[in-house]
């Protein structure tokens, strides 16, 4: 059977999209609640009955927020145009090595304004 675990985080951070044309208001420094969903997909283990463990996968995902948690993210290394779609990339790139089973990053905003993003599996 194969299927597909969902764990949700949250961290507090500041950003301002400064490539964003003159007069946008996300070109004004600003902060957000953010909310993280990482997704992981694949078979259930027979004799374990899970794919993986839900604590695994936050001991994967804590360090990662805690770069992110209450910062300015243009300052956080790699996230200098820190877009959803940046975000998710970033996250994405650090948590696939951790993740092998990953499938899915959801980055949310607010919400009613979110990214998804699927990137290369490691199994």
């Amino acid at each position: 059977m194969i299927v597909e675990l969902t764990k949700r985080y949250h961290f507090e951070a500041a950003h301002a999209l400064t490539d964003a044309p003159e007069g946008h208001r996300c070109r004004n420094l600003h902060g957000h609640t953010y909310e993280i969903e990482v997704s992981l997909e694949g078979p259930v283990d027979p004799e374990r009955g899970w794919l993986v463990d839900y604590g695994d996968i936050t001991a994967a995902v804590k360090p990662v927020i805690k770069i992110l948690d209450h910062q300015l993210l243009n300052e956080v290394e790699g996230l200098s145009q820190p877009t959803s779609e940046n975000l998710c990339a970033w996250l994405w790139k650090r948590l696939a090595p951790a993740l092998p089973h990953l499938s899915e990053i959801c980055v949310k905003e607010t919400p009613t304004s979110q990214c998804r993003c699927r990137g290369p599996r490691n199994e």
